[in-house]
């Protein structure tokens, strides 16, 4: 099914993980991406099987992002969805133990990356030869309600972009604008990152176990799953959800167990 046949895609964070299995959807839904990040032999992989245009690229530098936008505009004239991907918990830790190089990194990158990545993204969508229409998606995180002791910055920071989404989508519907903006909030996803984890822990069938146990259900997502739904946001399907929070955790956090 070809959803989004004629629409552009921006997809930050592309390279691996969900941002890759969301640049290989996008694709197969007929929508020409262009996807950033940093790893140019991944990216390479995933230009050759997709046919998507990598530009390697630093969500947090603020000054690079309008030649950016101002290429998309050039080659291919508008753009319909972005997909603010890009997040890292490199440095992170508890309150008592993080330093504040790690604190200013993660929040970097997964709080002022987003915020850079819907701003630009909606000014582009404004200049749509039709009028401002399009779809914004934040990735966000369970952990956006479920904080974790271990990962303090992480789990301020997917809780922040749910406001930063609401407050754009407020703005964008005052505007007028048919631009909208949601964020996706996953539970423990199998990527190649927690495979490798699994495999490399002392006793890889308990680790495996530990994760799978987050859910209810007894699984992890799949890579799939979740790039299913930003293409479902992505299209005209979804054109009167804005400033909603898509949870899709194996009711990981929608209660308790009783006692």
């Amino acid at each position: 099914m070809k959803r989004l046949e004629g629409k552009v895609a921006l997809v930050t964070g592309g390279t691996s993980g969900i941002g890759a299995g969301t640049v290989e959807r996008l694709c197969s839904e007929g929508a020409t991406v262009i996807f950033t990040g940093s790893n140019q032999a991944a990216a390479d992989t995933l230009c050759a099987a997709t046919g998507a245009q990598f530009v390697k690229h630093n969500v947090t530098d603020a000054a690079a992002w309008d030649a950016l936008m101002a290429d998309i505009l050039d080659q291919h004239g508008r753009l319909d969805i972005a997909f603010a991907n890009a997040g890292t918990e490199n440095g992170d830790g508890s309150i008592e133990d993080i330093g504040i190089e790690g604190w200013n990194n993660v929040i970097g990158v997964n709080l002022t990356g987003v915020m850079l990545t819907v701003q630009h993204a909606m000014r582009a969508m404004a200049k749509n030869p039709e009028g401002p229409v399009g779809s914004i998606i934040v990735n966000s995180s369970m952990n956006a309600n479920r904080a974790m002791g271990n990962f303090c910055a992480y789990s301020v920071s997917k809780s922040a972009v749910i406001a930063l989404v609401k407050s754009a989508a407020v703005h964008s519907g005052n505007k007028k604008y048919q631009i909208r903006v949601n964020a996706v909030l996953p539970g423990v996803v199998e990527t190649a990152l927690i495979v490798n984890l699994i495999d490399k822990s002392g006793d890889p069938a308990a680790t495996r176990a530990a994760y799978e146990g987050l859910s209810p259900m007894g699984r992890m997502a799949a890579v799939s799953e979740v790039a299913g739904m930003v293409a479902w946001l992505a299209s005209d399907e979804a054109r009167f959800c804005s400033g909603s929070e898509f949870t899709m955790d194996g009711a990981s956090t929608a209660g308790m167990n009783g006692v």
